[in-house]
């Protein structure tokens, strides 16, 4: 079953009265504010789950079959050198919403949704609902905002006043995922404030949907946040086409030589992954499609960007920052960290693919090798749009308009990131990258910080934390002080919990 949303007046408002009078004066008020019409542009934010930046074709991955991704590559910038901030999913979408980092909204790992086997009713989690999103300050500038897809920035479903609802935080439109998760196949999904299962492929529902919200609002201009589930796990089913790339395929495993491998179990995973990813590329393609046959295809933004990376295999894990081992040999639980537990920071973990087509600025088959963060979207997008950013908004990123422009300015930046992870295991994380160097600190479990020296290692295989050497000590007490100083900046409720629990070195 292939279902339109068809966006109307009546239905937007149906929308926004889905039950109390609260909800709906929180939607009436910002329909009010908003100007008649903007000045800028149309916004298409393509935003994927769980897609590591290694996995597309364009990269390097001649075994990815993501041909919409290389083409709009080709038609726009690709940016290889893209970081988060935090590398699990709920933090990670709070950094992008609000251009800070998700400490300081109190959101440090994945918020369980009901359902969950770790979901607590009398614990409220998720993002305040006072904070100023990039689609609210788009709204406020002109913009009609949807959302479909992925949100899971707090639970809706047992607050009556549906608070962390996307409506209630900068879109005027939603469909999709109620929380982190759905199946690959007949979904659980909101449309019209009605949850129930859908039939049919989640990647193709959700596209199904995107294109109806464009073909709604094709006069502009619009932000459409287009949020697939793909490639997060459960990978299978996928329709054939999208498995026939895969079907005989022996994938390359990126870590071969990690001592005790589980070979088999990754090669497996390693299919099912990327055909999950070319599930979500074939459905990108068709929305790419629509801009073109609707004739608006030169005044809307492309965006494709993910939440965090992902392991497969690379230093002997699976998943994101909460990684687990896939090794032969279980490694038992450990003090804080649970059973087969790797939580951690790597670059895999933190990097994500990023692409920008922006028809008259930004020049096709361009490559940016600049170092550019998650944090970055919020002023970028103001920029593209001409909106004004709301007075008083902390942003810890910067445009990157200049950069797309073809400006000069420096490829080289510091990257700062943490994980707080509190679900499974506990791990109180907070990485320092320079262009040289990168230390990751544990403030909860003694014995696992890493230091890589990221020019001639910048797979991060060696460890150098327990060297000796008299200059990397130096270089140790260098970027400790940079986490210490970036925690106190963005007051990070960490560095009181560190006083008072008389663990911080």
């Amino acid at each position: 079953m292939r279902t339109i949303v068809r966006i109307t007046k009546t239905g937007f408002y149906r929308v926004c009265l889905m039950g109390i009078s609260v909800l709906f004066v929180a939607c009436g008020n910002k329909a009010k504010e908003r100007p008649q019409s903007g000045k800028g542009p149309n916004i298409l934010f393509i935003y994927t789950d769980d897609q590591a930046a290694w996995d597309f074709g364009l990269h390097g991955n001649q075994q990815a079959h993501t041909p919409n991704m290389d083409q709009l590559a080709r038609e726009g910038g690709y940016f290889p050198n893209a970081y988060v901030s935090t590398p699990v999913c709920s933090p990670a979408r709070v950094a992008l919403l609000t251009g800070q980092y998700a400490s300081e909204y109190g959101i440090y790992d994945f918020i369980p949704p009901p359902g969950h086997k770790l979901y607590d009713p009398s614990k409220e989690s998720g993002l305040d609902p006072k904070s100023i999103t990039f689609p609210e300050m788009l709204q406020h500038n002109g913009y009609v905002t949807g959302l479909v897809g992925k949100f899971h920035v707090g639970d809706w479903l047992n607050d009556p006043q549906r608070k962390h609802h996307p409506v209630n935080n900068g879109y005027d439109y939603f469909m999709g995922l109620t929380g982190g998760g759905a199946s690959p196949k007949d979904p659980t999904l909101e449309l019209d404030g009605t949850v129930g299962k859908i039939e049919g492929y989640t990647s193709n529902i959700l596209t199904d949907h995107a294109i109806g919200f464009i073909k709604e609002h094709s006069e502009g201009p619009f932000l459409l946040s287009l949020h697939y589930r793909a490639p997060h796990g459960r990978w299978l089913p996928v329709p054939d086409e999208d498995w026939a790339p895969y079907e005989d395929m022996d994938p390359d495993v990126p870590d071969p030589d990690y001592p005790d491998l589980n070979t088999k179990a990754v090669k497996k995973k390693m299919r099912e992954y990327m055909a999950s990813t070319s599930g979500m590329d074939r459905n990108m393609g068709r929305v790419l499609q629509a801009l073109k046959e609707l004739g608006i295809e030169d005044n809307t933004i492309v965006i494709f960007t993910s939440d965090h990376g992902y392991n497969m295999g690379h230093h002997g894990i699976e998943h994101k920052g909460n990684g687990i081992w896939i090794t032969k040999t279980p490694h038992p639980a450990k003090g804080n960290l649970a059973r087969n537990s790797r939580p951690n920071l790597y670059e895999t973990s933190l990097k994500v693919p990023m692409l920008i087509k922006w028809p008259g600025v930004v020049e096709p088959g361009s490559r940016y090798d600049h170092v550019v963060s998650s944090l970055d979207w919020y002023p970028t997008l103001a920029e593209m749009a001409k909106a004004e950013i709301p007075e008083g908004k902390i942003l810890r990123g910067k445009s990157m308009v200049p950069i797309l422009k073809g400006k000069e300015i420096p490829k080289e930046r510091d990257i700062y990131a943490e994980y707080s992870m509190i679900n499974y295991s506990k791990a109180y994380m907070r990485s320092y990258r320079n262009a040289n160097w990168k230390l990751v600190k544990d403030f909860l479990n003694e014995g696992r910080d890493e230091l890589y020296n990221m020019k001639t290692d910048p797979e991060e295989e060696h460890n150098l934390i327990n060297e000796g050497d008299e200059q990397l000590e130096k270089v140790k007490e260098m970027l400790t002080g940079k986490i210490l100083g970036k925690m106190e900046e963005i007051g990070d409720p960490l560095l009181e919990r560190l006083q008072k629990e008389s663990i911080q070195e």
